[in-house]
């Protein structure tokens, strides 16, 4: 047997296969020196074989396990995470013999399918979202769901910065709609949702690629059949497991999104007070303005010539004319064209009166506070420092204070 024909494999997931430990704490021992292949301690990163005799802490590892696939209803309150000091942690639900983990994540509130593995290999194959594996999702929410809702949840949504992939979604009744996804991200349906100001009351995942909850109440858990899990991997024989393939979404305007995170950005409060995504457009602004606001309807309306002058004004254009006319009557021998220039170089533009108009306004409505009596104080203070600057100090002198 030749060396290509000995199938090789990474000594921390050799180590990690065999049930005794994650990759990320065999890298730990192999780092430690607590790992010896054949009596020798390796380097990170280097290749064993079935042959070879692996040992840690100077205690050969146990042959590599039987591979198991679990398929758990998870009721709602369990926590997908194998850290054990976390109460409610899924392990300790399942309490399984050996070593495993979760395939993904369910979200604490959220219940229904989630598979559990000792098998690395499978994981990434299963929850890249190039590879575009399906999960079902059935979810209420507070609000009815309409067809407007279903199309623009179909569409994509812009959550997490960027836009999540087409995924089909259909009516069930009037508060309830199924889901069916590619991807995974962080909260997805929830976000989701939020976004377009609805509120998820309750999410179940009901599949996942061929296997359904039929049969699993919830919190029960069985073991994947073998014409399953031959399924499964036929469905994962060309999908990447590589970074390549996580493909999460689609490519994002680039826009600051509000909307990513939850509490006083989130999408519900946004279109609630109107700001965010659900600020008013350009054109919205000026329909609104053109019925209520004189001075910003006159800038709206305005036209501009070739060097942009403003020259649609009423405010700049009879100002001009005024100078002219007074100008006139004093004096008849400077030409017209002068007293144009002049007059317009002295002029606001359209913009300028209009936002002096309005600042004036308020500041004649606006009542002295007891601000701007602090800043007349101490701009006195100031100025009476000024004129009557303190003696200098000379070092070694005493002040004696009278009492």
């Amino acid at each position: 047997m030749t060396q290509q024909d000995i199938k090789l494999t990474r000594l921390n997931k050799y180590i990690s296969d065999t049930g005794y430990c994650s990759r990320r704490e065999a890298d730990r021992l192999i780092e430690q020196g607590r790992v010896t292949i054949n009596g020798v301690i390796p380097e990170m990163g280097t290749k064993v074989s079935d042959d070879d005799v692996v040992s840690v802490n100077g205690k050969p590892v146990k042959e590599k396990q039987k591979r198991i696939y679990i398929a758990l209803n998870k009721p709602e309150g369990i926590t997908c995470t194998t850290e054990r000091h976390i109460q409610g942690n899924v392990i300790d639900f399942i309490d399984y013999s050996t070593r495993i983990f979760p395939i993904g994540r369910l979200d604490k509130p959220s219940e229904g399918l989630i598979f559990l593995t000792n098998d690395g290999d499978i994981v990434n194959k299963i929850l890249r979202a190039g590879n575009a594996h399906e999960k079902e999702y059935t979810v209420k929410v507070d609000s009815t769901v309409t067809d407007k809702f279903l199309t623009d949840m179909a569409r994509g949504v812009p959550i997490l910065d960027t836009i999540t992939k087409p995924c089909k979604v259909t009516r069930e009744s009037r508060f309830e709609f199924k889901i069916i996804l590619t991807q995974g991200l962080n909260q997805q349906i929830r976000r989701m949702c939020e976004h377009f100001g609805f509120q998820v009351k309750a999410l179940t995942r009901t599949r996942i690629m061929n296997i359904d909850m039929k049969g699993l109440s919830t919190g029960q858990w069985r073991l994947l059949t073998d014409k399953e899990m031959a399924e499964i991997n036929s469905m994962v024989e060309s999908s990447s497991s590589t970074e390549e393939a996580s493909d999460y979404g689609q490519e994002k305007p680039k826009t600051k999104g509000l909307h990513s995170k939850r509490g006083v950005n989130s999408a519900a409060r946004q279109k609630r007070f109107g700001y965010g995504d659900y600020a008013p457009t350009a054109g919205q602004v000026l329909n609104e303005e053109s019925t209520s606001d004189f001075w910003n309807q006159g800038e709206a309306n305005a036209d501009f010539d070739e060097q942009d002058e403003p020259i649609g004004d009423f405010w700049a254009q009879n100002a001009v004319k005024t100078a002219v006319d007074s100008h006139q009557d004093e004096s008849t021998d400077e030409s017209t064209d002068d007293v144009w220039k002049q007059a317009k170089a002295t002029t606001y533009s359209d913009e300028q009166i209009a936002s002096r108009a309005r600042f004036n306004k308020k500041e004649k409505e606006k009542s002295k506070t007891r601000f701007a009596d602090i800043a007349e104080n101490e701009k006195a203070k100031q100025d009476s420092s000024n004129t009557k600057p303190a003696a200098p100090r000379v070092k070694g002198t005493l002040s004696l204070k009278k009492k």
